[in-house]
């Protein structure tokens, strides 16, 4: 019963990976000065929660026009948190080293998104070529 998944984004593998990155980013941003957790920190801990949010949010809407709205805010909130953790870098709060080992995950999850929106459009394309 452990391997069961209700909700069709649990297999995913962006959302996995997301949630691997999301687990990261928390990791990260511990090292943050204590004025800064509730700053900088929030800001990123809120941007990276989203991406995994979003996925599913997406998943459960019926529509190609809504999934593919999703995916869009997700890849979004991708990107603001990579720009957060580049900007605690510049600050100090996070070396070049660190932005080194996690971006691999954000050009990962940030391809896996972009194909995820195409095989929808594509989708949603076909749909309406069949209707016609």
């Amino acid at each position: 019963m452990e391997n069961f998944k209700l909700f069709s984004f649990e297999n995913l593998d962006v959302y996995k990976d997301a949630r691997l990155l999301v687990k990261d980013v928390y990791r990260l941003q511990h090292r943050f000065p204590k004025q800064e957790i509730y700053a900088l920190g929030d800001q990123i801990r809120r941007a990276a929660s989203s991406v995994t949010s979003n996925i599913a949010e997406g998943s459960g809407r019926k529509s190609f026009k809504e999934k593919i709205h999703f995916i869009e805010i997700a890849y979004g909130s991708l990107m603001e948190t990579f720009s957060q953790l580049q900007i605690a870098q510049d600050l100090g709060y996070l070396t070049d080293e660190d932005i080194d080992v996690i971006r691999p995950q954000f050009i990962s999850i940030a391809k896996m998104l972009s194909g995820l929106k195409s095989y929808f459009e594509n989708s949603s394309m076909s749909s309406i070529t069949n209707n016609q």
